[in-house]
Formats: C-alpha cells, sequence, structure tokens
C-alpha cells in the first residue's frame, strides 16, 4: 500500500506518528497496512526535503543579491555612456556651426 500513497498522504501518516513509540508506530503500521521502515523513510525525505527547501532558498538569495549588484554595475556603465555619447553629440553639433559660421577651412587650420 506504501507506493500507492500520494505525497499528502505520506506526510499524513509522518505526523501522525511522529510522537509515536516504536511499539505504537508498530501498531499504526500494522492498522495501515504499512512497514515502520516506509514512515522512517518519509520522515527522512521530509527532512531532507525541509534541508533542499532551506540550501536552495539560500543559495537563490545569494543569486539575486548578486544579480542586483551587476543590475546596478550595468546602469552605472549605462548611465556614463549616455554621458559620454551626450558629450560627443554636443561637440559634434559645436562643430557643424563652427563649420557653417566660418566655414570648413577655418576649423581644420
Amino acid at each position: 500500500m506504501g507506493q500507492e500513497l500520494s505525497g499528502e498522504a505520506k506526510l499524513a501518516a509522518v505526523v501522525e506518528t511522529a510522537h509515536l513509540s516504536e511499539g505504537e508506530l508498530s501498531r499504526y503500521c500494522r492498522e495501515k497496512g504499512l512497514y515502520p521502515e516506509q514512515v522512517k523513510a518519509w520522515w527522512r525525505a521530509c527532512i531532507e526535503g525541509q534541508e533542499a527547501g532551506r540550501r536552495r532558498q539560500q543559495v537563490d538569495g545569494a543569486r539575486a543579491r548578486a544579480d542586483q549588484l551587476r543590475i546596478r554595475e550595468l546602469e552605472r556603465e549605462l548611465q556614463r555612456k549616455e554621458k559620454a555619447l551626450a558629450e560627443a553629440a554636443a561637440l559634434l553639433m559645436l562643430r557643424k556651426k563652427m563649420n557653417a559660421l566660418w566655414g570648413d577651412e577655418a576649423v581644420d587650420n
């Protein structure tokens, strides 16, 4: 019967038996058609799942912080480049105005 149980049913069995002694666990398992080893394995899987979830959250948090730092760096770099581009555009406009006022030869000399 243990292989047919859903994850929710296995979790319920773990919760129901968490406070039971070995004898009470054996009696519970006989009534439910389970083996104590199955319930113990499910208990270990619950613990391991919780630990894995906690580690995954830590990794995700660290990755999110690293991503935020990278985003800030890229935003600063973009601002710097936009400023440089605006300065280059302004210089180009000034050069065109000077060429228009004094002619190409005056600026080239």
